[in-house]
C-alpha cells in the first residue's frame, strides 16, 4: 500500500490529470506531474512539475525517484521509454498502453477475447501501394466505412469517412499504419467503465449513454435508456476479461455501439475517461478517487449512484458560455480547467446537472 503523503507521479498534463490529482489530494497524497507542456493545467494543481518531453529518459528517472507509484491520464506515452522508471510501480501496466494504442492490435485482442467489434483491415499507408490495401479493404468490408490512423488519433482526428467506392479517388494518404472499418449500424452509444484492484476485485459504475458531435463527446447521461441496458451486462463481461487479461490496475473504460444485434465494441482506453466525469457528484465513489485508490493498493469505493440520474455536458471550444445561467440552476455542477485559450473542438470544462428526484 502507498500510504498517505507519498507522491504519486502522473504522466499527462491535462483536465485528467487535474482531476486526478484533486482525488489524490482529498486522500492525503501528492502529486507530481510529468508532461511535455509548459502550460499543463494539471500542474497548477499539483506539488511538483516535470516539463520534458515522453522520450526523456534522464528526466523519466528522475521523475521516477521522487515517486512512490506512477499513473497516466494519457494513453499515446510512448512506451519503450517507460523503462527508464526502473523499480517504480507503473500502473496500469505498460501492455494496457501498447495494447490501446495501435487501433489494430486492440481490436484483434479483443476479438480473441470473444468481444466483437466493427469489421476490419490493415490498411499499410507506407506500403509503395497503400490504395490498393484500401481498395482491397473496401472490396471486402463495403461502404460506408472509416479510414482511421492505427495511432494517435482522438476525438475525430486521423479519420476520413468513405461513402463509397468513388471517394478512394480523392484521398491523398499519410504515410502511416491505417486500419479501415466498416460502418455500424446502431441506436445508441456507450461506456462500460471500471476500476479494478491488484487482488482483482472489480467495481462497475453505470453506463452512460453517450452523444458524440463531430467525433467529440458532447453528453453523458445516466441511467442509459432501456435499449442500453438490455445490452450492459454482456458488455461489462466483455470489459472483466480486458482488465483480468491485462492484470489490470486501476480504471478501465470501454466505448460501445448498441446495436439491433447486440453491443459492438468501438475501442478501449486505459485511463479514466470523460464519459464518467459525472462520477466526480453522481457516484458514491468517483472514477478519479477510485483510480487513486486503486494504483495506491486501497480499498475500492461503491460506484452505485448517488443521485437518481445525472447529465454531464462538455463545454467545447470558443461558444460563449454564461457562467451565471449555468450556476443558477442549484442541480448544477461547473468545472472548469483552467484552460487560457479556447479554440474550436478543446474541452474548456463540463457541467454536470444532477436529477434529485426519482
Amino acid at each position: 500500500m502507498i500510504a498517505p503523503g507519498e507522491t504519486i507521479g502522473i504522466l499527462g498534463g491535462g483536465q485528467l490529470g487535474r482531476m486526478m490529482a484533486f482525488a489524490a489530494a482529498r486522500l492525503g497524497y501528492r502529486v507530481h506531474i510529468f508532461a511535455p507542456e509548459a502550460d499543463s493545467i494539471a500542474a497548477e494543481v499539483c506539488s511538483r512539475f516535470t516539463c520534458a518531453d515522453y522520450t526523456d529518459e534522464a528526466a523519466l528517472a528522475r521523475f521516477a525517484a521522487d515517486c512512490a507509484v506512477i499513473t497516466y491520464e494519457f494513453e499515446n506515452v510512448p512506451v519503450a521509454p517507460l523503462a527508464a522508471v526502473g523499480a517504480t510501480p507503473l500502473l496500469p501496466h505498460p501492455r494496457a498502453l501498447e495494447t490501446a494504442q495501435d487501433r489494430l492490435n486492440e481490436k484483434r485482442f479483443v476479438s480473441e477475447l470473444g468481444g466483437r467489434p466493427a469489421p476490419f483491415m490493415a490498411v499499410d499507408g507506407g506500403a509503395a501501394n497503400p490504395m490498393g490495401d484500401l481498395a482491397r479493404a473496401v472490396a471486402e468490408i463495403g461502404t460506408p466505412g472509416i479510414l482511421k490512423t492505427r495511432r494517435d488519433g482522438y476525438d475525430g482526428k486521423g479519420q476520413w469517412r468513405i461513402k463509397s467506392e468513388a471517394d478512394l479517388a480523392g484521398l491523398d494518404l499519410p504515410p502511416q499504419a491505417l486500419i479501415y472499418e466498416g460502418f455500424v449500424t446502431f441506436f445508441a452509444e456507450f461506456s462500460v467503465i471500471l476500476a479494478r484492484a491488484a487482488d482483482g476485485s472489480v467495481q462497475f459504475w453505470d453506463s452512460a449513454e453517450n452523444v458524440h458531435v463531430n467525433g467529440i463527446l458532447d453528453t453523458s447521461t445516466v441511467p442509459a435508456s432501456a435499449g442500453i441496458a438490455a445490452q450492459v451486462p454482456q458488455a461489462r463481461a466483455l470489459a472483466q476479461k480486458v482488465a483480468e487479461a491485462l492484470d489490470y490496475v486501476g480504471v478501465l473504460t470501454l466505448e460501445f455501439f448498441a446495436t439491433e444485434d447486440g453491443p459492438v465494441f468501438n475501442e478501449m482506453a486505459p485511463r479514466v475517461h470523460n464519459s464518467g466525469h459525472w462520477t466526480i457528484e453522481g457516484a458514491i465513489t468517483s472514477q478519479f478517487e477510485n483510480h487513486i485508490r486503486a494504483v495506491c493498493g486501497l480499498p475500492l469505493g461503491l460506484t452505485t449512484l448517488a443521485v437518481p440520474g445525472a447529465r454531464m455536458l462538455n463545454l467545447i471550444g470558443d461558444d460563449a458560455h454564461d457562467w451565471p445561467k449555468i450556476l443558477s440552476d442549484p442541480a448544477n455542477h461547473l468545472h472548469l480547467y483552467g484552460k487560457a485559450a479556447a479554440r474550436p473542438g478543446r474541452k474548456m470544462g463540463h457541467v454536470t446537472r444532477l436529477k434529485l428526484e426519482a
